[in-house]
């Protein structure tokens, strides 16, 4: 179970508003990096971000590069999840394999700021705010897997495979 609050994002943030291309010189500071995260949707969004929070967003986030430090910076800055109504392809991929879970669901009905919890395992989004409750498609069980052990890497070291 998650609990935190909803940090709102409109449709088409790309890999470039997570991780601006200017800031390529910092791939080697991560923790400098995630300083600077989502901010050119909202330069206030990596000094107001705390964790276990979530970037809740429209459609089609994390389009554009497939720059594996858009999902991890998002991480290190506390983020529990995103909740997006679509996501690219290869940003969920490159989220899962760092450990960071994202939900497909009607972000239509979460404001910027509420309070929300997320339980991975009934799969629903309970807005603690104005009481609504989203159901999400539940993560598959080998990606669930993954997420457990912190991402793909930790789950490979600990147990060598997958059993699919």
């Amino acid at each position: 179970m998650f609990k935190g609050k909803a940090f709102k994002f409109g449709d088409n943030i790309s890999t470039d508003h997570i991780v601006p291309g200017r800031l390529a010189h910092l791939r080697s500071n991560l923790p400098e990096l995630a300083k600077h995260v989502l901010e050119d949707a909202d330069p206030t969004f990596a000094a107001r971000v705390k964790p276990g929070d979530f970037v809740v967003v429209g459609s089609n986030f994390g389009l554009g590069s497939s720059r594996e430090h858009a999902p991890l910076v998002i991480k290190m800055a506390g983020v529990s999840a995103i909740l997006a109504k679509s996501v690219a392809r290869i940003f969920f991929r490159n989220a899962i394999n760092l450990g960071l879970p994202v939900l497909i669901c009607d972000t239509n009905k979460i404001d910027d700021g509420d309070e929300i919890e997320v339980d991975m395992e009934t799969g629903v989004v309970r807005d603690i705010t104005n009481g609504n409750k989203i159901a999400f498609k539940p993560i598959p069980t080998f990606m669930s897997a993954i997420l457990n052990e912190g991402g793909l890497i930790s789950y490979i070291k600990k147990h060598g495979d997958f059993k699919l």
